[in-house]
C-alpha cells in the first residue's frame, strides 16, 4: 500500500514540476502574414493552431495576418484548404515579440470520382424504371417522319429553294404565254375555225340567194 502511495506522490511532484516549466516558459506575442510560396500572394483566413497549448485556434484575416500570444518553443500548425499544412516553432527570443513570414505550398488533391443520380433511394429508382417509357425504334420514328401529317407541317414552315423558285416561275410564265396565244386565236377570225364556217356559209346562203332572183 505504501508502494502505491509512494508513485502517486512521484507523479504528483512530476505534474507539478512540468506544469510550473510550463508556466515559467516565456511569454511571445506571435504576429505574422501568411504567403503562397509559389506565386507570393496573401493566403486569407488561415486556420492557426497552438499544438503546444490545449490546441488553441485562431485565424487569419483576410489580408493573412495573424497575431497571438504564444510561449517560446510552441509548435504552431498553419492550415488551409488547397495547401500542404505549414509548421513554426517559435524560438527563444530575447524580446517579448516574434514575427515571422509563413509561407505554404499549395497542393492539388484529386478527389474519387462521384456520379450523381437523380434518385435519393433505391425505391424511388425501381418506380422511375417501372414507369419508364421505351423510347421508338428507327423504323416507328421514320413512318412518322413520312406521315402526310409530318410532311404538311413541314411544308408548310420549309421556306422553298431557288430552284423551286425558278421553276414555279418559269411554270407561271409559261402559263400566261400560253393563255397569251389563246386569247390571240380567239381574237384573230383568219385563226378561228368557227369564223371561217360563218364565211362559207354566208357565201353560200348568198349564192342561193342570187339564183332565186335570177329565176324570177
Amino acid at each position: 500500500m505504501r508502494f502505491f502511495h509512494h508513485i502517486f506522490v512521484i507523479l504528483f511532484v512530476i505534474g507539478l514540476a512540468g506544469s510550473s516549466f510550463a508556466q515559467q516558459k516565456k511569454l511571445v506575442q506571435f504576429s505574422g502574414v501568411i504567403h503562397n510560396a509559389d506565386t507570393n500572394v496573401v493566403v486569407p483566413y488561415v486556420t492557426v493552431v497552438n499544438q503546444s497549448y490545449k490546441d488553441q485556434t485562431f485565424t487569419a484575416n483576410h489580408q493573412g495576418y495573424f497575431s497571438f500570444v504564444a510561449h517560446a518553443g510552441d509548435t504552431i500548425i498553419f492550415r488551409s484548404v488547397g495547401y500542404r499544412a505549414a509548421r513554426v516553432v517559435i524560438p527563444n527570443v530575447r524580446e517579448d515579440k516574434y514575427t515571422a513570414m509563413v509561407n505554404m505550398t499549395a497542393e492539388i488533391k484529386e478527389l474519387p470520382m462521384v456520379t450523381p443520380y437523380p434518385w435519393a433511394s433505391i425505391d424511388e429508382f425501381n418506380m422511375a424504371f417501372m414507369s419508364l417509357e421505351i423510347a421508338d425504334d428507327d423504323i416507328i420514328v421514320a413512318k412518322k417522319n413520312l406521315s402526310p401529317e409530318s410532311i404538311a407541317a413541314l411544308a408548310a414552315v420549309t421556306p422553298r429553294s431557288a430552284e423551286e423558285i425558278q421553276n414555279f416561275s418559269a411554270m407561271q410564265n409559261h402559263i400566261q404565254l400560253s393563255n397569251q396565244a389563246v386569247n390571240q386565236r380567239m381574237a384573230n377570225p383568219l385563226l378561228s375555225p368557227f369564223a371561217w364556217g360563218n364565211l362559207i356559209r354566208q357565201i353560200t346562203e348568198g349564192n342561193k340567194s342570187r339564183n332565186r332572183s335570177s329565176n324570177r
